[in-house]
């Protein structure tokens, strides 16, 4: 697949409440590329969200962390992919992901939105479009589904946390090959390394 990414959206909620809770593993994603690569965030009202543009590997990116709800995500993505006129083969969504450990992050392409309901208002916001680019964040699973909204919403403990950050680590490690479209090379290493 030779689709590069354009656009980087870190799914989370928005508030102090809910910084570094595991349901933002995927806003704390785009928040370390920007700290790595130099990329102010800032807020801006046009795009819902906080918005920086950059250069990694000579390419452009943009990054977006929506300042709606995570149930509201797709509005700001919509928006900046509309805006930009990019389509959603370029866009790369980073979200936690209940399915996995803390410590992996996987990268899939396309699919449904597996009961995230970030996902789920991207895919209808994009035009029922499910082709956008996913990094997946593990976090673990509380093991009873009743549990899941509490569970989402608090803090990691300390270790666990460290081992979303050291995946989050390893998968911006691979980003750079994505700007190029080098899915499957990105696939291998980020799969071998978390």
């Amino acid at each position: 697949m030779d689709n590069p990414v354009k656009i980087l959206v870190g799914l989370g909620n928005p508030g102090p409440e809910y910084q570094n809770t595991r349901h933002n593993a995927g806003e704390d994603f785009v928040r370390l590329i920007a700290e790595q690569y130099n990329i102010p965030l800032k807020l801006d009202a046009k795009y819902f969200g906080f918005y920086g543009q950059g250069i990694i590997n000579n390419r452009d990116i943009k990054l977006l962390i929506p300042t709606t709800f995570m149930n509201r995500s797709g509005k700001a993505i919509a928006t900046l992919a509309n805006f930009f006129k990019i389509n959603a083969e370029n866009i790369l969504v980073a979200h936690d992901e209940l399915d996995m450990v803390p410590g992996v992050a996987r990268l899939k392409l396309g699919g449904g939105h597996g009961g995230h309901n970030g996902l789920r208002d991207t895919i209808a916001a994009l035009g029922n479009n499910k082709d956008f680019a996913r990094l997946r964040i593990g976090i673990g699973h509380p093991g009873n589904a009743k549990l899941v909204s509490g569970y989402v919403l608090k803090k990691a403990p300390a270790a666990e946390f460290d081992q979303i950050n050291e995946a989050s680590y390893q998968a911006s490690k691979v980003l750079p090959m994505l700007m190029e479209g080098k899915w499957s090379l990105a696939m291998q290493e980020l799969h071998s390394a978390t």
